[in-house]
């Protein structure tokens, strides 16, 4: 049963044209070809990735916040209760009126400790600019390099600058090995971030994201294994560019150098349309759709392949729209976060300090040894230094 789901799985009709065979792309005469085989060392590269993201967030990241005057975000922690933990892990976050006045009830708080505690719980789960500064740090330099990477790989090959060269001799083109390089480190990178994205900080494109990481692990494997390579690395070179302008932008925003980061978020913009709404489509999408059938009739991995490249144009498509969402939000002055930001509180301080009497208001400002806390955090979660400064919302570093 498993032999034959096997040799279904691995037909040859499925990954390749017709009248060819997996034997077609045996090494031979010095020529190496992709093997499915070769994915397998993504695997432990993977882990190494975690590994040396959290060597580069302690050693490097961490003391360059803090050289930049980011710390770590102190919050007023919820005083324990299991009647309303119990609601919070099971039921809602944010639970509504009539469950707020039952559960005053049962713990024998009155409804505004209720509302208080809820508060204060969802804000210990906020991620402070610290941990976001590092994730984008992290990100930048493994976007920049890989960018930069990708460029040395492939400024002189033919296909770089006519796309129909990528197809010429399709399948058996052999396997260069700053191509393995760049899709066995994208590869890996990929897995890394699908591995940590229930602990990194979470946005409110985060089902997207993992859809989005999901889709170009598929593609990047499917790819591997047809002999795709070629067009595959010029869409990974293409994804990368503005994926380092945007990560950059992040980095200099919870650095609070607001003019470099709306120059930096203007220059994103742009490389973002272009790159993923005109180049992708019209050369790429178009490359891989039509000089195909030019060399060999349509079959199952043509057809694979293209879908898996418009799932991630629509994914491309609802980001233009945030991002646009955002520079008309920014050009008529009614910018307030990110609109890929944090699942942060939307309007909690505003709540928070117009229910706090004068005591608790106090309190709120002090910690136990009785220093004050004055710094403030922006609570725009991406790009905080996109709102004008007469409308900027910030938040409470004691929350």
């Amino acid at each position: 049963m498993l032999d034959s789901l096997y040799d279904c799985f691995w037909w040859d009709r499925v990954w390749l044209p017709v009248n060819l065979t997996w034997s077609d792309l045996e090494d031979r005469d010095g020529l190496v070809y992709a093997r499915a085989s070769h994915l397998y060392v993504t695997v432990p590269y993977t882990f190494a990735f975690l590994l040396i993201r959290y060597l580069f967030e302690s050693l490097i990241a961490t003391p360059l916040a803090v050289s930049a005057g980011i710390r770590q975000r102190v919050c007023l922690k919820a005083e324990d209760n299991p009647i309303l933990e119990h609601y919070y892990i099971s039921q809602s976050r944010n639970p509504v009126q009539a469950d707020i006045d039952g559960l005053s009830k049962k713990s024998s708080l009155s409804v505004r400790q209720v509302e208080r505690w809820f508060r204060r719980r969802r804000s210990q789960d906020l991620p402070g600019v610290l941990k976001k500064f590092r994730e984008a740090s992290w990100r930048f330099v493994f976007y920049i390099s890989a960018f930069i990477g990708g460029l040395i790989a492939l400024y002189d090959k033919e296909w770089f600058y006519d796309t129909r060269e990528v197809w010429e001799g399709f399948p058996k083109q052999s396997m260069l090995q700053s191509q393995y390089w760049y899709y066995i480190l994208e590869m890996s990178f990929y897995g890394s971030l699908l591995l940590r994205v229930a602990f990194d900080v979470k946005r409110k494109d985060f089902k997207e994201q993992i859809i989005h990481h999901l889709a170009t692990l598929v593609l990047l494997s499917f790819s591997w294994c047809a002999n795709y390579i070629r067009i595959g690395t010029l869409v990974m070179l293409i994804h990368d560019a503005s994926d380092v302008l945007l990560e950059s932008a992040k980095v200099f925003n919870y650095a609070k150098w607001e003019k470099t980061c709306q120059s930096i978020f203007v220059v994103f913009a742009i490389v973002f349309m272009v790159t993923r709404l005109i180049i992708f489509p019209f050369w790429l999408i178009h490359c891989t759709w039509v000089y195909p059938v030019l060399h060999y009739p349509a079959f199952f991995g043509y057809y694979f392949f293209n879908v898996m490249l418009v799932v991630l144009l629509c994914l491309h498509i609802f980001w233009a729209y945030l991002i646009l969402h955002m520079i008309k939000k920014f050009m008529f002055g009614n910018l307030t976060r990110d609109e890929r930001s944090d699942f942060e509180e939307e309007e909690e301080d505003e709540e928070e300090e117009s229910s706090l009497t004068e005591d608790e208001g106090e309190q709120q400002h002090k910690l136990g040894n009785g220093f004050s806390v004055s710094e403030t955090e922006e609570k725009n979660g991406g790009f905080g230094c996109m709102s004008p400064p007469e409308n900027m919302c910030r938040s409470k570093t004691v929350c």
